[in-house]
């Protein structure tokens, strides 16, 4: 379009307007916009090429087809006080006049007015029509026009209906031309009416708008009556015709032929916007609930590991004990007075192991069970509180509307994601065996101490284990007569030999706690392992799914930032051309 006439920067300005609208679209193909929002694109963009488009709008009854005839310099278009205009009418420049049907019941039409030249206009039905199908046609035809000329009537000035397709003028940022028809009526008052009228539409615009389109008071009638010059001029309608022509010069053209693609993208992408940040809203509880399973689970963590430690220690302490018994029975054990019973093994061994060794693999074993059992129910407890967490969740979905601006394909695969995850941790639970998974635990801690003591385990309980670790510690003091006399096994036998045992039951006992704790120690940490591991894959494809949502709107917000300010750039830049008012003002 206007090819011959641009200079340097205006190719590299519709280069740049073309580039812009490119990647607007395959951004917002990408994130399934409507059919209908890329065919505005691919339409506003090959308008590009085509010449200036004018559609224009109005309620029916204000006269917008009497207006294209007195404009147009012939009667074309049908006229009436009902809704004559059916369809869309295209209007363009040709040698003759011509008519024909297009597809979806456009009809053609050709008029050799010079009005036309280099400039197409569009009638469209009422925009309060009857049929809302036609309404409908006219709001997807206007994203599409360089610019809008619309019909009001003096005597119904700035109808409802009106007010709410100039609001939405204001959302495709067109250039809006004003035309107030039928100024005939009130011919008779010295032009009051018309000054109120148009006072009243001006104000109503800018407070619509933000700004005072150029309005223009016309009679269709008298201008299609009128048998001079002097009085076509009168109706008003030269003054439109010398502004659609004349002001609306090629360079104004070619500008608004820019300002549109790029308004209609700027649309677009910040109603994209818009809805990407209704995804990222619909995603807020989905991100608390994910930080408060995180957070649940670290607290699992530490909670489970500090009681851990104080179950440990109350091990040790029986541990301890059974040591401070020890030393007592060596002390009373192991001295002149009792040598006769020193040289019964059996019967020493027996005491040993009532008065020293007692109860302890009992409490030893009662001790392990109960942390067995404890961790069970640990874990068990997790996964309820788990299975609570997304099944409130789910409940507060269900009550939850998706409203126009929502992502229904995010709001599906989010709440399947929900149930996935509720589903498996209700398995989970449901399916919990605190026996098997007690029994299953105890086997491994008892492995694990009779490997590190070398024994072999078979049906050893821990507790068995301990009495096996505790008794042979019990020296073997037999045989002690025979070292030499008694004042020898009195003096110097008996108080190494006391030494000796008490260190061997230190040193034993000391290899048992280790062995013990550490093969508590191995399988708590080895079953937290294996615990948090099964949440968090419980948990992981609504966790990887909520994050790759966010990270893609957030790559996506910085996408739309970077082509909305490549947008303002282009418009502020055709807007100080705008401003100027001429040809020079746009570069070249």
């Amino acid at each position: 379009m206007l090819g011959h006439l641009l200079g340097e920067r205006q190719h590299q300005l519709l280069k740049e307007v073309r580039s812009l609208v490119g990647s607007a679209r395959s951004l917002l193909e990408s994130r399934g916009a409507s059919p209908q929002d890329l065919a505005t694109l691919v339409e506003t963009t090959r308008q590009l090429d085509d010449v200036f488009l004018v559609v224009v709008a109005g309620e029916f009854n204000a006269g917008k087809s009497a207006l294209l005839n007195a404009l147009i310099g012939e009667d074309l278009l049908a006229e009436g006080v009902t809704p004559t205009t059916d369809r869309l009418h295209v209007i363009r420049g040709g040698e003759s006049r011509d008519a024909r049907l297009g597809d979806g019941g456009v009809e053609y039409l050709a008029s050799p007015s010079p009005v036309l030249k280099d400039l197409t206009l569009v009638d469209t039905p009422g925009t309060n029509a009857i049929a809302r199908d036609h309404e409908l046609l006219t709001r997807e035809f206007v994203p599409r026009a360089d610019a809008v000329m619309f019909v009001t009537s003096i005597d119904r000035p700035f109808t409802e209906s009106e007010r709410a397709f100039m609001e939405s003028l204001r959302e495709w940022g067109k250039k809006i031309i004003v035309v107030i028809n039928k100024v005939d009526l009130h011919a008779d008052d010295g032009g009051a009416a018309v000054r109120e009228v148009s006072d009243f539409v001006e104000q109503g615009c800018a407070r619509l708008l933000g700004f005072s389109p150029p309005i223009f008071p016309v009679s269709a009638r008298d201008a299609r009556t009128a048998s001079s010059e002097p009085e076509r001029r009168a109706s008003g309608i030269v003054e439109l015709e010398d502004y659609v022509i004349g002001t609306l010069d090629q360079a104004e053209r070619f500008r608004l032929k820019l300002v549109n693609p790029l308004s209609v993208s700027g649309k677009l992408l910040r109603e994209d916007a818009e809805r990407q940040e209704a995804r990222r809203e619909l995603l807020v509880e989905d991100f608390s609930t994910l930080d408060d399973i995180e957070h649940q689970l670290d607290l699992y963590v530490e909670d489970m590991k500090r009681e851990f430690e104080l179950r440990l220690s109350d091990c040790d302490r029986l541990l301890g004990q059974l040591e401070n018994r020890g030393t007592a029975f060596f002390d009373e054990t192991l001295r002149i007075g009792r040598v006769l019973e020193l040289l019964d093994k059996q019967r020493l061994e027996r005491r040993f192991e009532r008065e020293v060794v007692a109860e302890l693999p009992k409490e030893i074993e009662a001790r392990v069970g109960v942390l067995i059992d404890w961790m069970v129910s640990s874990e068990l407890r997790q996964w309820q509180g788990l299975r609570q967490r997304v099944e409130s969740r789910l409940e507060v979905h269900r009550e939850e509307v998706i409203g126009a601006g929502s992502d229904a394909l995010l709001e599906t695969d989010r709440n399947r994601l929900l149930e996935t995850l509720g589903r498996a941790a209700a398995r989970a639970v449901d399916g919990f065996d605190r026996r098997h998974e007690a029994t299953r635990m105890a086997a491994a801690v008892q492995r694990s101490l009779a490997g590190a003591a070398v024994l072999e385990a078979g049906a050893l309980g821990v507790g068995s284990i301990v009495t096996l670790a505790a008794t042979t510690t019990a020296v073997d003091i037999t045989g002690l007569l025979t070292a030499g006399a008694l004042a020898t096994l009195g003096l110097l036998v008996l108080p190494v030999r006391r030494r000796r045992a008490k260190t061997a039951l230190r040193e034993r006992l000391e290899a048992l706690r280790m062995t013990l704790m550490s093969s508590l120690t191995s399988e708590f940490d080895a079953e937290m392992d294996r615990s948090m591991a099964r949440l968090r894959d419980v948990v992981g494809p609504y966790s990887r799914f909520v994050r790759a949502q966010r990270e893609r709107l957030d790559q996506d917000r910085l996408l739309v930032q970077g082509l909305l300010g490549e947008q303002a750039r282009l418009m502020a830049e055709l807007s100080e051309g705008e401003a100027a008012g001429d040809t020079e003002a746009l570069p070249s």
